[in-house]
């Protein structure tokens, strides 16, 4: 008997890993809620799904087995954690929380609980990573010293439709959104690779001066003046991790919008926007063939009609030659992916994790991992550059580690 799952927001993305979702073999049953009724039960229509709940709570009182949260990115923590305490699994868009203290409540009612948490961050599957992480593993690259990870996407590239879309006639109110505040595609490609966690942090942020009512102080839900920021953060072992989160760029949306460089004693990778080589003291070659997910479509074809053109590189690729698809249900063949292959092994992974109760890779531990140094961050920008501590809430406790962990 497989498992059901409710959405939480009826949006572009919910859209798409619905559909994942119910291709796969152990989920029985799909069902959605949208503060926007006719948004949900649209979605119901076009993916075929079991039902619509009138609301959270209705969804809540149900017996679904999990919930996916795809809502707005600073409502997660408070819904994650309402979801647990209703004895749910939870699947959560990132980021995490936008708050250390609604982080460290979710990664402890996780532990109280033992229900499955996990955090949908693409960047964990991204070529570079996985292939970083197997080259770390190992031991290829030496002692790693110093990593870099970018989140790069322009405003212009589909955020404005998409917080105008989510924000009604107030929407420049949220789409000043902190940068910082969203970090886990940068963060998340660097400490999905690196076995460490950061432990203080150095951060500037760059005022925006487009003048256009965004990221304008006194418009803002939190007063935020910056669309470009930049991190240097000190980790556990030794080492060091500078990440940039800009938001005005002049970088087209189909290039990577997350790249990772990691520097090691013995080797090198580097990725940029349209390639990625590897080097060791006597030579250098160029791998970017390893990493390539893009695939061959008409953006004006009926198939990707609800995708907004700026963002269809998100969701709409292929998968790596270093991404294992053998893992993956047959189901999921020729189904549509997005970020850089990422999406049919998010859907997987939380399916694995729930049916056979072991740990996702992307677990409440390591999505903390990848959020509280952001949230410091965003404050040490605020002290201008001040170099703060970062909390960590530590390992994975050894009660939940029984299970082995799906990788890409």
């Amino acid at each position: 008997m497989g498992i059901t799952i409710g959405f939480v927001g009826a949006g572009q993305f919910a859209g798409h890993f619905m559909n994942l979702f119910g291709l796969h073999p152990d989920v029985d049953a799909v069902y959605a809620t949208d503060v926007v009724p006719e948004r949900a039960e649209e979605h119901r229509e076009r993916y075929g799904l079991a039902g619509t709940f009138p609301d959270f709570d209705a969804l809540l009182e149900s017996d679904v087995d999990a919930v996916a949260i795809f809502t707005q990115r600073w409502t997660h923590g408070p819904l994650v954690l309402k979801a647990l305490e209703a004895g749910k699994h939870v699947y959560s868009a990132v980021p995490m929380a936008i708050s250390v203290e609604e982080i460290e409540a979710i990664v402890k009612k996780v532990e109280e609980t033992g229900l499955t948490y996990m955090m949908g961050e693409t960047s964990y599957y991204n070529p570079a990573v996985v292939y970083a992480r197997s080259q770390i593993a190992s031991g290829t690259w030496g002692r790693v010293f110093y990593s870099e990870g970018d989140y790069v996407h322009d405003m212009d590239n589909g955020f404005y439709a998409a917080y105008q879309f989510s924000g009604g006639d107030a929407w420049k109110a949220t789409a000043s959104y902190p940068p910082m505040l969203y970090p886990t595609h940068a963060i998340g490609g660097v400490l999905g690779a690196v076995p460490s966690h950061a432990v203080s942090v150095s951060c500037i942020g760059i005022p925006d001066d487009r003048g256009d009512g965004v990221f304008d102080k006194d418009v803002s839900l939190w007063g935020n003046t910056y669309s470009n920021m930049s991190a240097l953060f000190a980790l556990a072992d030794g080492g060091v991790m500078r990440t940039n989160e800009f938001r005005r760029v002049g970088h087209p949306a189909a290039a990577h919008e997350s790249r990772f460089r990691f520097y090691g004693t013995d080797g090198v990778m580097e990725q940029t926007s349209t390639g990625a080589a590897e080097s060791d003291r006597d030579s250098i070659a160029d791998i970017g063939d390893l990493f390539q997910t893009k695939v061959d479509i008409d953006p004006e074809s009926d198939e990707y009609k609800d995708i907004d053109p700026d963002l269809l590189n998100s969701f709409v690729s292929g998968t790596a030659k270093v991404h294992d698809r053998s893992r993956l249900p047959q189901e999921f063949e020729g189904a549509r992916n997005g970020h850089e292959g990422a999406h049919h092994f998010l859907a997987d992974d939380f399916v694995r994790a729930v049916r056979d109760r072991t740990l996702p890779p992307v677990n409440a531990w390591l999505s903390a991992r990848f959020t509280v140094p952001g949230i410091v961050a965003y404050e040490s920008a605020q002290r201008d550059g001040e170099r703060l501590p970062i909390p960590d809430f530590g390992d994975v406790p050894a009660s939940l580690t029984g299970g082995s962990e799906a990788t890409a």
